[in-house]
């Protein structure tokens, strides 16, 4: 019988402690990328709870990020260059600090980098477009910068190696740039990008080529996908096209897991009776594990989800309660935090930047506004 406190054992021969994840969520606690003691801090109250933590997404070019931020002292976090490894490299160490597996996400925003439209820089995306959700105009890449900002995926995979993380999430969901590739809404390119399946299938392939020369044998890559972009106006694309996607990406290459990133564990599509994760099992390769998150807030809601998937992301709970994971673990429900007061913020170290997030009293500049607007546009879809 599946139980929650399972050793999870990868295709490639990492073995994660349980069955629980701690889901990528945005920090806001970068300083101009780079990783913060607030971000150390919040990492050292969560490194004692789930068998693997993934971090938020880290862009990977220059012009990859910042999203969603209205501050230098409150972006996400980058890998984009070598000077970014002496925090990231902290930042393995802190979050290992207990035995359990440390995953870097790397991803490019795309469209969604509106830190560099407030600093007057252009935000680039598969093709040009104004979307009338945000407040600048998108810009579409050459040619000659696609084949860049692939090259950067594999360069950042080899400094996720550099710092000592376990493994890599490829961040392919949440309408950031590599769905923004997948998705007919917003490419509209034509030549060999134009294919919606070229650009994540190239992003992986550079991305194991770097694993291939530089990573221990024992090295995690996962990919994470929304499983369809499905707008009152438009589609970009159904479940049936990501799952098919799914299938080239796990047949191709050796990925130990697939992360479905979705609003709830028990998500269905409009045309079937069936969840999501048993819809795209089917579609993965032998060995290729499965992650469901979304709605997952006490050991109910975690074992239900674990009987449809191999292992159980959790976002907003564990921000609310650090110890969560560990407590559901264990036993101890009953100590679950559930809650969050201005207390709680600062015992369970919350960042500067997420505590703004989460309590929009307090005085944020009119971009920051700008960005929850953003943030609950996307919340709807």
């Amino acid at each position: 019988m599946k139980q929650l406190t399972d050793k999870i054992f990868f295709k490639n021969g990492a073995v994660i402690n349980n069955r629980m994840v701690q889901s990528p969520m945005l920090t806001n606690s970068g300083n101009k990328g780079e990783v913060s003691q607030d971000t150390l801090n919040y990492w050292q109250a969560r490194n004692n709870s789930a068998g693997m933590m993934i971090t938020e997404y880290h862009y990977v070019s220059e012009n990859g990020g910042p999203a969603l931020t209205w501050a230098d002292n409150r972006t996400q976090l980058a890998v984009y260059d070598d000077k970014f490894l002496p925090g990231l490299t902290k930042l393995a160490k802190t979050m290992k600090a207990n035995g359990n597996k440390a995953i870097l996400q790397i991803a490019h925003t795309g469209r969604e980098a509106n830190y560099r439209a407030y600093l007057g820089l252009p935000v680039y995306g598969p093709s040009d477009a104004d979307y009338p959700f945000l407040p600048y105009h998108v810009q579409g890449f050459t040619t000659e910068e696609v084949e860049q900002v692939v090259k950067d995926f594999g360069t950042a995979t080899k400094r996720a190696i550099q710092a000592g993380f376990d493994g890599i999430e490829i961040h392919g969901a949440n309408h950031y740039l590599i769905q923004q590739f997948f998705s007919r809404f917003s490419n509209k390119r034509t030549d060999r990008w134009g294919d919606p399946e070229s650009f994540p299938l190239a992003v992986a392939n550079e991305v194991f080529k770097a694993v291939t020369e530089f990573a221990p044998k024992n090295f995690i890559v996962g990919y994470r996908i929304s499983p369809e972009e499905i707008n009152p106006d438009s589609i970009g694309y159904t479940w049936h096209e990501s799952a098919k996607l799914v299938k080239q990406l796990t047949g191709r290459y050796p990925f130990d897991y697939v992360h479905l990133s979705m609003s709830s564990y028990d998500a269905k599509p409009a045309d079937s009776e069936q969840t999501f994760a048993q819809l795209f099992k089917p579609y993965l390769s032998d060995g290729t594990k499965l992650i469901v998150v979304g709605g997952i807030i006490n050991r109910e809601t975690a074992t239900q989800a674990m009987h449809l998937a191999d292992l159980v992301a959790v976002g907003k709970a564990q921000l609310i309660d650090a110890n969560f994971a560990a407590k559901v673990l264990s036993g101890r429900d009953h100590e679950i935090i559930t809650e969050m007061t201005d207390k709680l913020e600062k015992e369970q170290e919350l960042t500067p930047g997420l505590r703004e997030v989460f309590d929009k009293e307090e005085k944020i500049p009119n971009w920051g506004e700008k960005v929850f607007k953003e943030l609950d546009y996307y919340k709807s879809k």
